[in-house]
């Protein structure tokens, strides 16, 4: 596949993302929908770092190191949601 089409896929993708993130975000303030907003977050970091960044091809520590990051956060922010419940 060209790389113009992997990045229009990708863009596709990152629209389609946020907007689930925008209506997930107005139908309330639960755990669960603050959850399904951080995995949601996740899948757009991912397609971020795949597809735009090219990291596709890129060696398997980078792309682990890259992905662990909002994953950290997400859980740091999953934990402080918990704790404040």
């Amino acid at each position: 596949m060209s790389a113009s089409k992997v990045l229009v896929g990708c863009w596709l993708g990152l629209a389609l993302l946020s907007i689930t993130t925008v209506l997930l975000g107005s139908a309330g303030s639960t755990l669960l929908l603050g959850g399904t907003i951080l995995l949601v977050a996740l899948g757009k970091a991912w397609l971020i770092t795949e597809g735009f960044m090219e990291l596709r091809h890129a060696p398997r520590l980078w792309r682990l190191l890259l992905l662990a990051w909002p994953l950290l956060i997400a859980l740091i922010v999953i934990l402080l949601m918990l704790r404040g419940n």
